[in-house]
């Protein structure tokens, strides 16, 4: 009996004793973790706002008549990036800021991702939202896409983001979110994740629908956790739509396109006054970085300006790749400053990678650089030079050759490159007008653009500019310094040699809209991709029978002919 309740009582003291260790366990790991939790968190928010087809004049601080407050009070605020660049085109740019690198490493150096294509943003690039995700950031992505969707694989919620709510095509209707890429090609182009935003589609202009899924966002995230919000308006890109709201401010001016643009301006930097005082209001703020870029330069004939700079979109002048852009945050060393420090799209990539304390393994092969000491303490800026493009399969100009570019590069192919104050265009470069302010009267021509004409020289197919002294790319020097002409000639031969074949695929049938429910969205299925890829295999070794059959004869023909 003794022996009984000896045992019992020592059962009952190692209950009690067990249950004070595991409590005692207990708290001690919660108030860890709420030590944790209330830790100030180094990593900062990313709020990475890129405007559509902005030019480089359409903003108050650069002398525009369009009225933008926000954007110059934030810009005044933070840092003005004033020698910063970005591609002539949509696709390229988004390309560029999604990976850090050229398009000629990615495949993409040749035009738009078109609606119709197979084609995306190549699957083996690591995209910033997949290296932010992987340190903790909670991303987000809100307006256009224009990254390819021909396959579920390439849309944005397989590319890092946890969400998507915007569309996935170029362009398209304000209200309707409707787009036709040709006759009888034509669909609806909201989504929400990886399917039609019916639901949340209540025909309110983009720029007002995309800036309150923002702050919806901001509203019911944790600011504790760090949050990359990548927010891609649709505004200011044709067509040519806005409340009529806006409209009332810009009477004063007769032309129709450039009266509509700059409502639609006016309206964005409204959203952006949205976007900021919500991140005032929930808690982002303090620790915030603000990033505004446009994707490339205006297009005078829907209503933009780059003036004072040459060309304009589509083009490798100055005012198809210089950007408006600025960095608005608490957390910069020096403001109210600007920038003069080469800074490139490519260079956001490492600088918000090292921002989150993120990694930059050595594979990424990425051709930006850390920006964020030339921006935030005014040191010079890592970048001495840009490729801006080099587009192989882009009409040749007809006058250009390997004797007009040293034996080293044939100046019929259209490229340009950036080193120091130098620049170098060769091939075509594109409309090469300068369009400045419009002088508008009451006589019937006041609807008439009043371009500054270049005589074209049908025999140039090289320009050479010193950057600095002359923005505006008005002296071209390439007779006076041809040393210099030889030595970018020579850099855009080694690029060249690090160059990917280009991704151009032709148009695919099976991606009419018509075919699936009404809406634009993948059509290519994996198992088709398989067979297609056995099929282009059979036609290979099919081809390579039929080439030996023909026997050497013929070969030794060709060649002779082609001596």
């Amino acid at each position: 009996m003794f022996t009984f309740v000896v045992l019992v009582g020592l059962f009952l003291l190692s209950v009690v004793t067990c249950d004070y260790v595991s409590w005692e366990n207990l708290n001690t790991n919660l108030q860890n973790r709420a030590n944790e939790f209330e830790k100030p968190r180094t990593q900062p928010h990313i709020i990475f706002i890129l405007a559509d087809d902005q030019g480089f004049r359409d903003v108050g601080y650069h002398g525009s008549e369009i009225k933008t407050p926000t954007l110059d009070r934030l810009a005044s605020e933070g840092v003005k990036l004033e020698n910063y660049y970005v591609q002539p085109i949509c696709s390229p740019s988004r390309s560029q800021f999604m990976t850090g690198r050229y398009q000629i490493h990615t495949g993409l150096q040749h035009s738009i991702i078109r609606p119709t294509q197979p084609n995306c943003l190549p699957l083996e690039n690591v995209t910033l939202p997949q290296k932010l995700k992987a340190v903790g950031y909670s991303t987000h992505m809100v307006g256009k896409w224009h990254l390819g969707f021909y396959k579920r694989d390439c849309i944005p919620t397989q590319r890092g983001f946890d969400t998507f709510f915007g569309s996935l095509l170029g362009s398209g209707d304000y209200y309707s979110h409707y787009k036709c890429d040709s006759p009888g090609m034509c669909g609806y182009d909201l989504h929400e994740g990886e399917e039609a935003a019916w639901d949340q589609d209540r025909g309110v202009y983009s720029t007002l629908m995309y800036t309150q899924k923002v702050v919806d966002i901001l509203a019911s995230h944790d600011p504790r956790r760090p949050l990359f919000l990548y927010l891609a308006y649709q505004a200011v890109h044709s067509p040519l739509q806005v409340p009529s709201r806006y409209l009332e401010r810009y009477k004063s001016i007769p032309n129709l396109h450039r009266r509509k643009y700059a409502a639609m301006v006016s309206c964005l930097d409204e959203a952006v006054n949205n976007i900021t005082l919500a991140l005032k209001r929930y808690g982002y703020y303090d620790n915030s970085i603000l990033v505004y870029s446009t994707d490339n330069g205006g297009q005078p004939m829907a209503g933009g300006s780059n003036w004072p700079l040459r060309g304009s979109k589509g083009t490798y002048w100055e005012g198809g790749i210089r950007a408006v852009g600025f960095v608005h945050s608490p957390l910069l060393l020096k403001k109210g400053t600007r920038c003069r420090g080469l800074v490139h799209i490519t260079d956001w990539y490492p600088t918000l990678v090292t921002l989150a304390e993120g990694t930059l393994e050595e594979d990424l092969d990425l051709d930006g650089y850390d920006v964020w000491e030339a921006i935030s303490e005014g040191l010079p800026s890592p970048r001495q030079d840009i490729l801006h493009n080099i587009d192989p399969i882009y009409t040749k100009a007809k006058n250009g050759s390997l004797k007009a570019g040293h034996g080293v590069w044939n100046t019929a192919v259209q490229a340009a490159i950036r080193v120091g104050d130098w620049k170098l265009l060769t091939g075509i470069p594109g409309y090469s007008d300068w369009v400045p302010p419009q002088t508008f009267s009451s006589l019937l021509l006041a609807n008439r653009w009043h371009n500054e004409r270049v005589r074209w020289d049908r025999g140039k197919s090289l320009w050479l500019f010193n950057i600095t002294a002359d923005p505006y790319e008005r002296v071209d020097l390439s007779r006076r310094y041809p040393h210099v002409v030889k030595k970018l000639l020579l850099r855009l031969a080694e690029y060249n040699k690090t160059a990917v074949p280009v991704r151009y695929p032709a148009k695919d049938s099976r991606s009419n809209p018509q075919l699936h429910g009404g809406v634009w969205g993948p059509w290519y299925k994996e198992e088709e991709e398989e067979e297609d890829m056995e099929s282009n295999l059979l036609t290979n070794q099919l081809g390579k029978r039929r080439h030996r059959k023909k026997g050497r004869g013929k070969h030794k023909i060709k060649r002779k002919s082609r001596e």
